[in-house]
């Protein structure tokens, strides 16, 4: 197995409250997807909803993926003030939030 070189996701799966409009999700959708133009450390950002089958979602709907350069970033992006004051309000939205930091790794045959 390889582990990418620094390369770190960041995961967010979220259920939000049951009250709250979809105008504000998509809203602060938009919102989390901007942040990647606002905090220098963030790569890349991808969000979708769940589509499985399997139905073992856990209640999660959900889920936001941003990438960053390495673990340090992650910690400059969670401390930087833009990201405190989204995380704060996108958080008060929330039923349930699961978040996950992992760097990919391969396998190699």
């Amino acid at each position: 197995m390889e582990e990418a070189k620094e390369v770190v996701k960041h995961v967010l799966l979220a259920r939000f409250k049951d009250e709250v409009k979809s105008e504000k999700i998509d809203e602060l959708i938009k919102r989390y997807a901007n942040l990647v133009n606002l905090i220098e450390p963030m790569k890349a950002f991808q969000w979708g909803t769940d589509v499985s089958i399997e139905n073992l979602h856990q209640g999660f709907t959900h889920i936001f993926e941003s990438t960053f350069e390495s673990t340090e970033g992650v910690a400059e992006y969670v401390a930087h003030p833009v990201h405190v004051e989204f995380a704060n309000e996108f958080l008060s939205h929330l039923d349930k939030v699961l978040v996950i930091d992992y760097k990919p790794t391969t396998l190699r045959s």
